[in-house]
């Protein structure tokens, strides 16, 4: 890869590929993925550096502009003081909420602009989901009112406000001189973000209220009851994301985020993460090592942190965990979860370095479990029945199982979403002639996409069932894109969450751009429960609805190559085709 230039695939007689299948077209993009990756430029790694960079400069700064909080060269005497770990954790959900954070720029392919978010959620009649709108008054509809920009804009407004509010004072049980913002202060920061994920979910997962959110309900609490709360939901996320790496589906996600590592450069070590490059992608015994040793930490070693409270194995435990998100976060994963990653490795220097000594016994009431409850359950419940929950608050992070559609759809449909969305950027396809500067190119990055969906084993289902919804149709008259693309543009956000992209999304599009028959065909594809080796799927007409329903295994995904699109489907007795 060069400063500036993509490295991009080769392929030498343009027009013979072309006349292939997508399965062989896949081939030469996957081979290309294996040891190059993306071929991100490096002028673009360090783009995402800089932004690094700038969200923690910019935590400092709201840090010692609180008063009591003394200049950077006595950090000793105030890193630990309460007042810190929140408004680093208000700041982090403002930075997540208005867009920059997850799912932000081309790694997440959102280009033109490189963020949606705030672009979107303080328009009127863009589209929003609602989690239950057939359960929670006052939510139904999927078009933006003028009530939702006015609770999307308080947010933002209260956690500005919040961010530069001043202690309530001294805390004696946490050796605290400055104290807590004012508990009405968080108070109106959580029940705003509330208002909006119960009128678009959307802004709850962009908020990434499961992990901001919840340690701003801790600081509802007082006392040691906030370290102990913070700490209980930093174990449930370490916890709930380990275990949802128990599976086959993790050894792939190492191999293809190893070949898009830029700081693995070498191709020939990148292609020892697969078991015979070119001819045979899976991972090899080394991506399954990595896979398996990350697990054992993400599971053990929070649990030493939490029960160790100071000395050498604190010590220990806290440094292997460092390493561990900064492992992450070296390698640049698409989808950019890079923020968190800071995070992450401040809040535990905080909560388990700077106040190892407090633990269970320093409770003063029952609430740190029972927030530790509810993540928790919520967690359990994910793993069961991950189609009920998102893989968000279900804590499944970067287990390569989660729910996941392919949008197979004619160019008229396209252009119907053009013309009739309130949307920002354009559909993937028309980004990528603009940004590649050609149908050739772009074409060739279309399956560079394709390959790395194909490299988690769950494309290698989307792919072979994109012939069961486009059965006895041209399969040329439609072209596929990524579910999590057309999130991106009809809502503004996404962070591989099929959640978003399921029936709900589908009849938004439906009711704005009249899709005709045949016109647009969706895979949605749930992610496997933990108690089952298969993951269901159903194939959906945007305009007549659901034509066919059943499974696949996992195993048979996990033995096939990225460009497999002939895996078996089994197809339930009852379904019907249109």
């Amino acid at each position: 890869m060069g400063f500036l230039k993509q490295d991009a695939p080769v392929v030498e007689d343009f027009d013979a590929w072309s006349q292939g299948s997508r399965a062989e077209k896949i081939v030469p993009m996957a081979q290309h993925w294996a040891q190059v990756g993306f071929g991100t430029p490096v002028a673009l790694h360090l783009l995402y550096a800089t932004k690094i960079l700038a969200y923690a400069a910019i935590a400092l700064m709201i840090v010692l502009l609180t008063p009591g909080i003394s200049g950077v060269g006595e950090i000793e005497q105030w890193w630990t003081e309460p007042i810190v770990l929140e408004k680093v954790v208000l700041y982090t959900m403002l930075f997540e909420v208005i867009g920059l954070g997850c799912g932000f720029g081309p790694l997440n392919n959102r280009i033109f602009p490189p963020m949606g978010a705030i672009l979107y959620w303080l328009r009127p009649n863009t589209i929003r989901l609602p989690p239950w709108p057939g359960r929670i008054p006052l939510t139904r509809g999927t078009s933006r009112t003028p009530v939702d920009v006015a609770l999307y804009a308080a947010l933002l407004v209260m956690l500005v406000v919040a961010l530069c509010g001043s202690g309530t004072g001294p805390i004696a049980s946490l050796n605290s001189s400055i104290g807590v913002l004012p508990v009405w202060e968080v108070a109106m920061v959580v029940a705003l973000l509330a208002a909006c994920g119960l009128r678009d979910k959307s802004i709850f997962l962009g908020a990434r209220g499961e992990v901001y959110g919840s340690l701003a309900v801790a600081f509802l609490l007082t006392g040691t009851d906030i370290i102990v709360a913070a700490k209980l939901v930093l174990l449930t996320i370490w916890f709930g994301a380990a275990v949802s790496k128990l599976n086959r589906h993790f050894p792939f996600v190492i191999s293809t985020m190893m070949s898009n590592n830029p700081v693995l450069r070498p191709r020939w070590l990148k292609r020892k993460f697969f078991t015979h490059f070119p001819d045979d992608l899976t991972p090899s015994w080394i991506s399954r090592w990595v896979a398996h040793a990350a697990t054992a930490i993400e599971l053990c070693v929070p649990i030493v942190l939490f029960f160790s409270h100071g000395g050498w194995p604190t010590a220990i435990a806290a440094t292997v965990m460092v390493a561990f998100h900064l492992g992450i976060l070296a390698s640049i994963p698409m989808g950019v979860p890079l923020e968190w990653n800071v995070f992450m490795i401040f809040g535990l220097l905080f909560l388990f370095v700077g106040h190892a000594g407090i633990g269970l016994t320093d409770m003063h009431s029952a609430w740190p479990v029972v927030l530790f409850a509810v993540l928790a359950s919520t967690v359990v419940v994910g793993n069961l029945s991950p189609r009920t929950v998102s893989f968000l608050p279900g804590m499944r992070y970067y287990a390569g199982n989660w729910d996941t559609s392919l949008w197979c759809m004619k160019p008229s449909a396209a252009a119907k979403i053009e013309q009739n969305l309130v949307a920002i950027p354009s559909v993937p396809a028309a980004q990528m002639k603009k940004v590649y500067g050609g149908t050739k190119t772009a074409a060739l990055y279309q399956y560079m996409a394709y390959a790395f969906r194909a490299f988690n084993t769950h494309g290698r289902a989307m792919f072979t069932l994109a012939h069961h919804a486009m059965a006895g149709r041209d399969e040329a008259d439609y072209v596929l894109t990524d579910g999590e693309l057309i999130t991106s543009t009809a809502i503004g956000w996404n962070f591989g969450d099929g959640h978003m992209c399921n029936e709900q999304l589908i009849a938004a599009l439906q009711d704005r751009c009249d899709f005709e028959p045949g016109e647009v065909r969706v895979v949605l594809l749930d992610a496997q429960p933990i108690q089952r080796q298969t993951q269901r799927y159903r194939l959906v007409d945007a305009a007549t609805g659901e034509f066919e329903s059943g499974y696949v295994r996992v195993a048979d995904m996990a033995n096939s190559q990225p460009w497999d699109d002939t895996i078996p489907v089994y197809v339930d007795a009852h379904a019907t085709r249109n």
